[in-house]
């Protein structure tokens, strides 16, 4: 990295790295049977539908009458399963710690780029005050773009006015971060804040 390529931008997803998501663990909360919960995962969390959530063109109620129907569960048990899901989202207390440690000894910006439904990203404002450290927030259930296309991220580094090479983005899933990486952002694969940190600290940007 020469002198001129130093980051000025952390980029961080919310999900997995912010914040905890362990869609298995809300699966279990509304379903005991083991067949019923992997059909489950399969048809709702891993359906194209999620996505559509995620991009803001599917709404609740409609994404929750198709899970009914390609399960062939009851519509009452996919709605419980639907709406438990912010409430899964909880901190992960030593990245609010990281984040809190970059805003206070660094002069780096901090940003947000996440796939978030308009329910589990209302959830989190309303409950967690961390938002007043970030410089700027791209949710893509409210600009109808999704990572891993490229589009969101071209989003973001326009609406910020962000250079790629000095930007960094922290995410959990490999394909998000080759997204980033062909737009010569930097990037960062979140196992542990403690691996995280070291990242940051080689990068020379905490």
């Amino acid at each position: 990295m020469t002198k001129e390529e130093y980051i000025l931008n952390i980029v961080f997803d919310l999900g997995g790295v912010v914040f905890n998501w362990q869609p298995d663990e809300i699966i279990k909360s509304v379903f005991s049977d083991i067949r019923t919960r992997q059909v489950v995962k399969n048809e709702i969390f891993g359906h194209s539908d999620w996505v559509e959530l995620d991009k803001g063109t599917l709404t609740l109620e409609q994404a929750i009458d198709r899970g009914a129907i390609r399960t062939r569960l009851p519509r009452s048990d996919i709605s419980n399963l639907m709406k438990a899901v912010p409430g899964f989202l909880t901190p992960i207390h030593e990245s609010i710690d990281l984040l809190h440690f970059i805003k206070t000894t660094t002069d780096n910006n901090l940003f947000v780029l996440s796939n978030m439904h308009f329910a589990s990203i209302a959830y989190l404002e309303k409950e967690y005050s961390i938002w007043e450290l970030f410089d700027g927030i791209v949710i893509s259930c409210r600009v109808q773009k999704v990572k891993p296309d490229i589009d969101i991220f071209q989003h973001l580094l326009g609406k910020y006015s962000l250079l790629a090479t000095e930007t960094v983005f922290i995410d959990d899933t490999d394909v998000n971060l080759l997204a980033a990486a062909s737009l010569g952002i930097n990037t960062v694969k979140f196992e542990n804040v403690t691996q995280c940190r070291e990242s940051l600290s080689e990068l020379k940007c905490i």
